[in-house]
């Protein structure tokens, strides 16, 4: 935070260059987050809704107990970590606090709408393929969008507007 708030960050060039090896850092999980979930499913609901619940035609079991509690687990540890880090970068950036509070709020409620969505497919109504499609899309929107912020924050060079705390 000291940084920020003496002007150090545009001048830092270990700071920025850690903030931009860690979006290419994430750019690469978030590459590979979209071909894990296609190499599963598509974003089509019967896709999704066969991943879950499974097809006995094509010996597709549905998703377990076990196997769903062992990914969500992972999941929420890592994403929480992952979203705590990319959240607080908002923090550094030169735009209005409310625009900085949809940029925190929405990754994570993506994120947990696209882990929640999964439970709901196969427990409660395959209808919840659509908050599965969903939770995917703006998941992976959101956090496109808070490596793109933070790659132009760097590139930005500047440091007044976090000192005037960037408006309403």
């Amino acid at each position: 935070m000291r940084f920020v708030v003496t002007g150090e960050w545009s001048r830092n060039r270990l700071l920025q260059t850690i903030v931009v090896l860690y979006a290419i850092y994430v750019s690469a999980l978030w590459v590979t987050n979209a071909l894990l979930y296609f190499n599963k499913m598509s974003l089509s609901y019967a896709s999704v809704v066969e991943y879950y619940l499974g097809a006995p035609e094509r010996f597709l079991q549905p998703r377990s107990y076990q196997g769903l509690l062992e990914v969500t687990h992972f999941h929420l540890f890592a994403m929480g970590m992952l979203l705590l880090v990319l959240t607080h970068l908002m923090l550094f950036v030169p735009i209005s606090n409310r625009l900085k509070a949809w940029l925190i709020i929405l990754p994570f409620a993506a994120a947990a709408l696209d882990e929640g969505a999964s439970w709901l497919v196969r427990f409660v109504s395959p209808w919840f393929a659509y908050a599965k499609i969903a939770g995917f899309l703006s998941l992976q929107a959101s956090l496109a969008t808070l490596i793109g912020v933070s790659l132009w924050a760097v590139f930005r060079g500047t440091s007044e507007n976090y000192r005037s705390g960037a408006g309403p």
